[in-house]
């Protein structure tokens, strides 16, 4: 399994580690999920757009640093070479919805 990410996620991720120590550990954990049941399993996982390339998820993404509250991360799935990119990560207190004109612009870029 191969694990991407967009810049935007990447300086996402890195604000939010340096508030919750817990994060880099939890999305090592959360890649272990991923690569059993790569479209999660249960309520905490829904998809958003699903085309011939890839699996848009939006996924509740547990912080044990946060107990009990939990961010939200979005990624794709890429079936055929059996990759992930992850779009988006954010606490659910900051931001109501994901970022949608980000993740239009990642599937643009597939198409190139």
């Amino acid at each position: 399994m191969n694990f991407n990410e967009l810049p935007e996620f990447s300086k996402e991720f890195k604000r939010l580690a340096g508030k919750y120590c817990s994060l880099p550990k939890d999305l090592e954990e959360f890649k272990r999920v991923l690569i059993v049941r790569p479209y999660g399993q249960g309520k905490h996982f829904n998809v958003l757009t699903k085309n011939e390339q890839c699996v848009i998820i939006k996924a509740r993404f547990s912080c044990r640093f946060l107990k009990g509250s939990s961010l939200r991360i979005i990624y794709a799935y890429h079936n055929g070479i059996f990759s992930f990119c992850f779009i988006e990560i954010y606490p659910k207190n900051e931001k109501v919805n994901e970022d949608r004109e980000r993740i239009k612009n990642y599937l643009k870029s597939l198409e190139k």
